[in-house]
């Protein structure tokens, strides 16, 4: 009669056991997240960043404070090193990165220290996008652009998404010895062009749109070539629509 009697005993528990008592806290209760960074605040990266963060908070079981902390340098290693090899796994520590990240590994550059195939990835937060290359209105037309020597065409770091593009741009124009100027956040890449500090740079059509419209209808920069990510895919706009493909630059397959 012993079992019998236990097993009743525990149903009695479980039924009349007032519900919010069996209720478990959920972990992010009370609890922050940290969303590293691998790039300076107020570019686009961050903006995405920005506005993922009150979704993250609403949905995330516990709703947890989400705060950034920012870590460039080194076009996104020095953040994916810290989020491998020092952040604690405890799921408090999460990380956005750009292209950089992947690049990097994938050729085997110095200072990378994670195995890309052994972070767990949850998302992005776009999936295609274009890069448009552009330099100042004094540069106008390719033959000019192809003419100048030593253009300074500025990067966030050296292995920047920005900086890999603008020196792919740079060796399909065959551009007579360009100079490549690191050191920058994105909105201060912008700034050292109109100041004259450097003469061109590469950036993501959605940046144009967002940061600089007015730099599409008759601004102070002249717009040369677009990378389209997927291939056809292009923001809609009267002077991007008219602007040649990188890949029809290439010599070869």
């Amino acid at each position: 009669m012993v079992m019998p009697t236990i097993a009743f005993l525990v149903l009695i528990y479980f039924l009349f056991l007032p519900s919010h008592l069996l209720s478990q806290t959920p972990f992010y209760q009370g609890k922050t997240i940290t969303i590293i960074q691998g790039r300076e605040p107020g570019g686009t990266g961050d903006v995405r960043v920005r506005v993922l963060i009150p979704f993250l908070q609403k949905y995330i079981p516990g709703n947890p404070t989400v705060v950034s902390e920012f870590m460039p340098g080194g076009g996104d290693r020095k953040a994916a090193n810290h989020i491998y090899k020092v952040a604690r796994t405890d799921g408090l520590s999460i990380a956005n990165l750009g292209a950089g990240f992947v690049s990097n590994a994938v050729l085997g550059e110095p200072g990378v220290q994670y195995d890309i195939d052994k972070f767990i990835y949850l998302g992005s937060p776009n999936s295609r996008t274009s890069y448009v290359f552009f330099a100042k209105k004094d540069l106008a037309g390719l033959d000019r652009l192809r003419a100048a020597s030593g253009i300074r065409i500025g990067g966030q770091t050296i292995g920047h998404e920005n900086y890999v593009l603008g020196r792919l741009f740079a060796l399909l124009l065959d551009l007579k010895e360009p100079k490549f100027v690191t050191g920058y956040s994105g909105p201060e890449i912008d700034v050292a062009l109109l100041s004259g500090e450097l003469d061109a740079r590469a950036n993501s059509s959605e940046t144009i749109y967002m940061r600089n419209p007015e730099w599409l209808d008759n601004g102070p920069m002249q717009f040369h070539l677009i990378l389209e990510i997927p291939k056809g895919f292009r923001l809609r706009h009267s002077v991007i629509d008219k602007l040649p493909d990188l890949d029809d630059f290439a010599k070869t397959d």
